[in-house]
């Protein structure tokens, strides 16, 4: 049992800064990996929230808990497990309102409609998607709009709603501020290269010939330490350049993809991966 004394701000400052060293090993290693590190740091987080007295400490503590709960959702969509990536962005959404942070509610709510996405049912998706914009868009710091705009348009795209991903889009690269980073959302990273990678990834869907170089100018600008969004951003570029007509540029990305989709024991890839190499053997033979 922890004592009531020891959950003070260092605590908090200590937690806060583990559930980012994972989050910065998620980039590299795959949730998979470090997937007991992930458990036990909720766990760890969830006993010291339920044993702080001071309203601030506990608030503090429900801060960390939906970054780390949705953190945790994210990985366990990227493996398949949609059940519990549900379950795990339920507990951010509950954390992140106890915390007074419609920034976190926001961005577990959205995360919420990639589990929908791969249920099958993009249509859901789009409409908590659309709602969470309306209900947060004015609330939540630039970066957080971004994101939601473009996730919008993703789920528009899927469902092959062109006037609404591209709608999505430009008002997503509105949006978009100065900076990679803001200091409020450390679970966020987006730039102008990101932004890039998501669009190409939308505008596949609908034949646009000005994908192939959205993605090649995301790769160009990508950080190298984002194993998982370098793997779905070469997926994407794969896509493209077989829907081109260019098949013979494509195997290199599909195998770099493959490479790094193993090296982070991402499921979720390896699956678009699989498609995209009998699509490309059928291209090419």
């Amino acid at each position: 049992m922890i004592e009531a004394a020891a959950v003070d701000d260092t605590m908090v400052m200590i937690l806060s800064t583990d559930t980012n060293n994972l989050r910065l090993l998620d980039r590299r290693l795959g949730g998979l990996v470090i997937a007991d590190k992930m458990r036990a740091q909720i766990s760890q987080i969830q006993r010291a929230h339920r044993h702080a007295i001071r309203a601030g400490i506990r608030t503090q503590l429900a801060h960390v808990l939906s970054e780390t709960a949705a953190l945790a959702g994210w990985q366990a969509i990227d493996r398949c497990a949609l059940s519990d990536a549900w379950d795990y962005h339920e507990a951010a959404i509950s954390a992140g309102r106890e915390a007074e942070n419609d920034a976190l509610v926001a961005y577990a709510r959205g995360q919420q409609a990639y589990v929908l996405i791969d249920l099958g049912r993009p249509a859901e998706a789009a409409e908590l998607l659309h709602h969470v914009r309306h209900t947060y868009d004015s609330r939540v710091p630039g970066h957080l709009r971004t994101w939601l705009a473009a996730a919008e348009a993703e789920a528009a795209a899927i469902l092959g709603d062109e006037t609404t991903a591209r709608r999505a889009l430009d008002q997503a690269a509105a949006l978009l501020p100065e900076g990679d980073t803001d200091p409020s959302l450390p679970y966020l990273a987006l730039n102008t290269h990101h932004l890039a990678r998501w669009r190409g990834s939308c505008l596949i869907h609908f034949g646009d010939s000005e994908t192939i170089e959205d993605l090649r100018s995301a790769l160009a600008g990508m950080d190298g330490t984002f194993n998982r969004a370098e793997a779905g951003l070469r997926c994407d570029l794969a896509h493209a350049l077989l829907a081109m007509g260019e098949a013979d540029a494509a195997p290199p990305h599909i195998h770099r993809a493959d490479q790094l989709a193993t090296m982070i024991k991402s499921r979720r890839h390896g699956r678009r991966i699989a498609e995209l190499k009998r699509a490309a053997t059928r291209a090419l033979h």
